[in-house]
């Protein structure tokens, strides 16, 4: 057998969307995927549609059709005239009907494409092959609450019929990185339009990434492996593990077997989190085995130009769009740029702190922004850390945070003040120079009364004073240190330093 010179990793995926809407898919039950319904006990929110009783007849979600079509206008997708229903016939255990409701010949969102950074620099283009609306099956577990082990499967239908959108891209991913990216995206990209809360934890976003590798051999051929589709990966470190772990396997496969990409190769693979492996688990389904026809209980849905119009006017500015916007316009870092759009409500608030820092002050909107960001990355989420929320849940309001950013500018707080000033505003409403003045956190720059602080500080550390006086700038720091705790940190650190100079330098 020929020596592999090279391999190439093909990825495309196909994502599960759990959308948020109040209802079902086709019936007016709640729906585990809202917010309000997260804590609901299990098989608390079931219906005669969704347990697939006899006689029980779908009704369409709008919300959920508009929600579709949000994803898709984003992803550059074509939304067709007409789109229709089919059922796909299998059984398990959690699809109660023995079928699933879904669309398999005309989606609701066609072609499109969703630009990405590549791990390699650059960017790449990764082509959407269509996003179809379709019901979820309920949910299997093997452990009763609380983890107690359950000597069989349990099921919980409340899941059963929520509007679930996959989104099916072409194999246009070529490693693990670029995968785990185009995830992070999309998931950003379904919060900012509101259609999903996106999180992995519980389901609201899941990835099957199909993998196979293209081997370049030493005589020149190149072969294809089969492709294996990993199952329900609802973590971004558990998609990187399967697509690494899948191409280091396929190679080994195929140098002991020598089984190629072709008709009825593929196959369907688990990940292991534990073990980091990918195990199988059957055959890979064609589309003939689910034995897709036209769903009787359901009229094809029209959607016209005035429809798409409507839904069109919803877009808001997407995660990419708004990253460009605070990079390119106010000089924010990359890096920093990425966590304020992680998440919509906190990059919100961010827009609002940075327009009330401009509102307050002489500095200008980029200035203003960049120093919001460093509070809305820094205290703000180093509090939300500790009290379990999100930064712009800490309860800081953009207005205050605006007034602190233009008493910092005036050099009306020091920097160690203005830290327990914002710590005092999450649980405060007052305005931040109120709330300063009460606890005597404003700066001190009154001459008399640096000057009384600095004979102290010198009388205290003689040494630094003297290894100051001879030059050696970082002496300043204890004697600085010094003063800002006997002030209580109200000492003009910028005034005490000049006075610093003028007594032991003049």
């Amino acid at each position: 057998m020929a020596d592999v010179v090279s391999v190439r990793t093909v990825v495309g995926m196909e994502v599960h969307v759990e959308l948020a809407t109040r209802t079902k898919m086709f019936s007016r039950t709640p729906n585990v995927a809202h917010p309000d319904w997260y804590d609901a006990a299990p098989n608390s929110l079931c219906d005669p549609v969704s347990l697939g009783l006899p006689g029980a007849l779908p009704t369409m979600n709008r919300e959920a059709v508009e929600m579709s079509m949000l994803v898709g206008m984003a992803l550059g997708c074509v939304i067709p005239d007409q789109c229709s229903w089919d059922r796909k016939n299998y059984f398990y255990p959690d699809l109660p009907k023995g079928y699933q409701i879904s669309q398999y010949e005309h989606p609701l969102c066609g072609e499109g494409e969703m630009e990405i950074p590549l791990a390699a620099g650059g960017t790449g283009q990764i082509r959407i092959c269509r996003a179809h609306l379709e019901e979820d099956t309920g949910k299997s577990g093997h452990e009763l609450p609380g983890g107690i082990p359950s000597e069989g499967s349990i099921i919980d239908y409340n899941r059963a019929g929520t509007p679930l959108l996959e989104i099916v891209t072409e194999p246009d991913l070529s490693c693990a990185d670029d995968a785990v990216t185009f995830g992070r995206e999309l998931r950003s990209i379904c919060r900012a339009l509101g259609v999903t809360e996106g999180i992995m934890q519980r389901g609201h976003m899941r990835f099957e990434p199909n993998i196979n590798v293209v081997m370049t051999l030493s005589d020149g051929r190149e072969v294809a492996t089969p492709i294996a589709e990993i199952k329900n990966l609802n973590s971004f470190r558990a998609v990187h593990g399967a697509i690494e772990h899948e191409v280091e396997r396929q190679v080994a496969q195929w140098r002991e077997d020598g089984l190629e990409m072709g008709p009825g190769a593929k196959s369907t693979r688990g990940w292991d989190d534990v073990r980091r492996v990918t195990v199988l688990q059957r055959s890979k389904e064609d589309a003939h085995d689910y034995r897709y026809f036209p769903e009787p209980d359901l009229v094809p849905l029209q959607v016209d130009d005035a429809w798409r119009d409507a839904v069109r006017s919803r877009l808001p500015e997407l995660p990419m769009q708004r990253r460009e916007r605070y990079v390119d316009q106010w000089g924010v870092s990359a890096k920093d740029a990425a966590a304020l759009t992680e998440i919509p409500a906190t990059a919100d608030w961010f827009d609002a702190a940075a327009a009330a820092a401009e509102g307050a002050c002489d500095l200008d909107g980029a200035a203003s922004a960049r120093e919001a960001a460093k509070w809305v990355l820094n205290a703000a989420a180093r509090l939300a850390g500790e009290r379990g929320v999100e930064p712009h849940e800490c309860g800081v309001t953009a207005t205050q945070i605006g007034q602190l950013i233009a008493m910092r500018h005036a050099g009306d707080i020091g920097s160690s003040a203005a830290n327990t000033l914002f710590e005092m505003m999450c649980d405060d409403d007052r305005e931040p120079r109120e709330l300063a003045e009460g606890a005597g956190l404003l700066q001190v720059s009154d001459a008399g009364a640096l000057d009384g602080w600095i004979d102290e500080a010198i009388a205290s550390q003689p040494q630094a004073a003297e290894d100051f006086a001879a030059g050696k700038d970082a002496a300043a720091g204890r004697l600085i240190g010094h003063i800002m705790k006997a002030s209580g940190g109200a000492a003009d650190a910028a005034g005490v330093r000049a006075k610093l100079v003028e007594r032991l330098r003049g």
